[in-house]
């Protein structure tokens, strides 16, 4: 097959298969590394021998006492003065950690965990600890946040490389619908001028993932329909600290996970890096590999003023990288197929894979200039590109309308099975695309006390601006008793030649307001958004003059606010209302609206003892709901925009989460966790849409790939060194298009209920091994009809590791 695959290599060698610029990435790794252990041991040398002045004796001078009779008095007198510079250390360090928190919460979603149950909204944040007690192989970002209610989940490839999340009902696909951000810096390939997240950050190495839903997520923006979704990379330690997860699993899998970094009173700095490969778990026709391998490098340097100056400042520089290859198609199976050979992959499929690089660079710098007055500054730039080769047609024949009518596309299908053809009959496009986001975004926090009530304002302004490259063709291919063969070659840009720009200013100003049990938390935000798409002949390569150039200018303000009211110190009402709103992408039609809601929540959120609850009832009313045509939703990558009207989605979130029963006789804890969410999204008016999913839409009709009930529960049990934690997760069934009534089981996808089981034991202080069984019971579901054709869930697959903490 393709020798052009990802290579994997320990850390520290250099082998002479790898190109040479894999290896200069690999010797400045280990360089960078080398550097960090030498200013370690530098910087704590230097600490260790630094002594006090001491007093010096004049000449002539008596002496009273042998040297030996005056060692006690200095050595009290040295370790006086060394208890008081530990002492004075401890307070800088404190001081630091204090600002290091006001960072987070002035760039993340969340920032603190404490600060959870004070927000007046919904909010949830998922810890290292959430995440790593599932013991997952892949790291499937899905399930992660198959624990934090009011999400909207659609899986697709089974390892959750290109996620499909939505919030409150505000569609999943690509994950273009949500304001998707990593450390508080927006993330997907192109936030304004084309959101679909074809990248999608590596789950498995970051510390937390917040989510923030209704009125308190106004800051964040552009999208505000649903909420927000940060993750946050792992953080710079506050000591040496060397972590590693080493694991093995089913499908011929290999992940590591390796991080190190050290901080000093006035540095810090963190070494990581994440790989992973698979072999995958469907059986394609005539052999060859079905998974991905994935390589993922960070690093962070921050410097910082002394804790205990006027005017703190810090700085810290992240660079990132991540590569991956993957195996994976739009090309699924029909019903008949499915049920005899779930995890089959036709042979038409063989020639696709998906292969991408992404690169980020972020400097952030913050200024204490009063005790009430700070400014978070954050420039950055991501670049990322990518190319899915694969299946288009077969004979002219869309891959959705072939799976969908199997007896008039009974040819076309029998090539895809691997019958022969002639030449060309397969076409097999370049997706090839290119993108960048940059911008610099600053927030200044003013924390003044008026009168009795205590305000926390937030002044935010970013510009940003990114672009879509689209430059792709197709290459023509022949069937040959089951194995592809090139006949003829596309030129470049003949299937798509066209560049999306989008420019943007943001402004935001919000105040948390507590006044005795109350707490308010107005808030306004203001987007100003140009959006340019030039489309290019498909004969003009070198794009020397335009075909057509359109503009679009938007200026929106989205207002919102919070209140929250503390019933006692453990349980808080909130409810809240704001204006949701979703940018249309470049090149839309005069006809099509920006998306366009008002959105209401109603809630309470109990913090207190062992028990925590929480509960949630959410409203949104669509004035305008926007599809996009994409070859991801199953229609022809366009790209264009429908208008979808009146919406109203209303829904139930809950989450639960006890501590666990303690029996004391034998030392054991039971910790238990639940959440729900019910949703419920349906059309307020007739249309007919060009929009694949939709179609013909009557008054009633249920929104498409939208589960009514979405349920997971864990229970554990832990004693010594040794714990154990079982979970359920249900979705029932989604329609696959819009409709009402009975739902048809061959438009929709299986309800299902599956099981997942870990275990961890503690070897030693620093050492841990650990065990899990994804879907445990092997239970064979349809996770999704779209991009074309039924495709499976991940079958039931075994991991074990390594967990070393230094």
């Amino acid at each position: 097959m393709r020798t052009d695959r990802i290579e994997t290599y320990p850390m520290f060698c250099f082998c002479g298969s790898l190109t040479h610029r894999r290896r200069l990435v690999v010797r400045l790794f280990v360089l960078l590394l080398s550097c960090g252990w030498l200013l370690t041991a530098a910087a704590d040398n230097a600490s260790e021998a630094r002594q006090e002045p001491g007093s010096t004796v004049k000449a002539g001078a008596q002496v009273t006492a042998p040297m030996s009779q005056r060692k006690p008095a200095a050595t009290q007198k040295s370790r006086s003065k060394e208890a008081r510079r530990a002492e004075q250390e401890r307070q800088a360090q404190k001081k630091k950690e204090q600002i290091e928190l006001l960072v987070d919460e002035r760039v993340m979603v969340i920032g603190d965990a404490a600060r959870v149950r004070d927000i007046p909204g919904s909010a949830h944040l998922l810890s290292r600890a959430d995440m790593e007690r599932q013991n997952q192989i892949f790291d499937d970002v899905h399930r992660y946040l198959r624990q934090v209610p009011g999400i909207n989940i659609q899986e697709e490839d089974g390892f959750g490389l290109r996620p499909n999340i939505g919030l409150r009902g505000s569609g999943s696909e690509r994950s273009s619908k949500i304001t998707l951000m990593e450390d508080g810096v927006l993330i997907a390939p192109a936030p304004y001028a084309a959101s679909s997240a074809y990248y999608f950050p590596t789950a498995g190495r970051m510390e937390a993932i917040e989510v923030r839903k209704g009125s308190s997520q106004v800051k964040y923006g552009p999208r505000t329909n649903g909420g927000a979704l940060n993750l946050v990379s792992t953080s710079i330690p506050q000591q040496f600290d060397l972590r590693a997860r080493l694991s093995v699993g089913d499908h011929g899998t290999a992940r590591a996970l390796v991080n190190v970094g050290h901080s000093g009173q006035r540095y810090g700095w963190l070494l990581e890096t994440y790989q992973i490969s698979s072999g995958g778990f469907k059986k394609l026709d005539g052999g060859g590999d079905t998974g991905y391998e994935l390589q993922d490098y960070l690093l962070k340097f921050g410097v910082n003023s002394d804790p205990s100056a006027s005017i703190y400042q810090d700085l810290e520089v992240k660079l990132g990288k991540t590569k991956q290859v993957s195996d994976e198609t739009y090309l699924g199976l029909t019903d008949e197929d499915f049920r005899a050979h779930p995890l089959r992959r036709y042979a038409g499929s063989q020639e696709d894979v998906f292969r991408s690089d992404h690169e980020q660079y972020q400097v952030r710098h913050f200024v204490g200039l009063t005790p009430e007055i700070d400014v978070t500054t954050v420039a950055y730039r991501n670049d990322f590109s990518r190319n899915w080769y694969k299946l288009q047609s077969i004979n002219g024949v869309n891959l959705s309308a072939m799976l969908e009518d199997t007896e008039e596309f009974a040819g076309e299908l029998a090539i895809a099975r691997g019958a022969s053809s002639g030449a060309d009959a397969m076409k097999v496009r370049a997706n090839a695309r290119t993108y960048y986001g940059r911008g610099v975004q600053s927030v200044v926090g003013w924390r003044p006390q008026i009168g009795a009530a205590r305000n926390q304002f937030e002044f935010g302004i970013r510009y940003h601006e990114d672009q879509e490259d689209r430059f792709q063709h197709e290459d023509g291919f022949r069937m040959v008793d089951g194995t592809m063969l090139l006949t003829s070659a596309g030129r470049p840009g003949s299937q798509s030649n066209r560049v999306s720009d989008a420019r943007a200013w943001a402004f935001f100003v919000q105040d948390q307001i507590d006044w005795g049990r109350w707490s308010f938390n107005p808030g306004v935000r203001i987007e100003a958004i140009e959006l340019v798409r030039t489309d290019y002949a498909k004969d003009d390569p070198q794009r020397d003059a335009p075909t057509r150039v359109r503009i679009n200018d938007l200026t929106i303000v989205v207002p919102g606010i919070g209140v929250g009211y503390d019933v006692s110190s453990e349980l808080r009402l909130f409810g809240g209302v704001h204006k949701g709103f979703g940018p249309p992408g470049p090149g839309s039609s005069d006809f099509t609206e920006a998306e366009k809601s008002v959105n209401y929540e109603a809630g309470m959120r109990d913090a207190g003892g062992a028990l925590g609850l929480d509960i949630t009832g959410f409203f949104n009313d669509y004035s305008n709901l926007l599809g996009a045509d994409t070859l991801s939703s199953g229609g022809t990558g366009s790209g264009d925009l429908f208008n979808g009207g009146d919406v109203d989605v209303i829904g139930i979130e809950a989450a639960t989460r006890f501590s666990g029963l303690q029996f004391d006789d034998w030392s054991v804890m039971v910790p238990v966790w639940a959440t729900y969410t019910y949703t419920d999204a349906t059309f307020q008016r007739s249309f007919v849409s060009s929009y694949a999913p939709w179609g013909h839409v009557e008054i009633g009709d249920k929104l498409p790939y939208l589960s009514a009930h979405q349920f997971a529960a864990g229970i554990g049990v832990a004693r010594g060194s040794f714990s154990i934690d079982l979970e359920a997760v249900y979705n029932s069934t989604m329609r696959t298009d819009a409709s009402q009534g009975s739902i048809d089981p061959l438009r929709s996808t299986d309800s299902f209920l599956v099981w997942n089981l870990s275990a961890n034991v503690t070897l030693a202080d620093q050492v841990a091994v650990f065990a899990g069984i994804e879907n445990l019971t092997n239970d064979v579901y349809i996770v999704a009809r779209r991009p074309a054709g039924a495709r499976p869930a991940l079958p039931r697959t075994l991991v074990a590791g390594l967990k070393l903490d230094f």
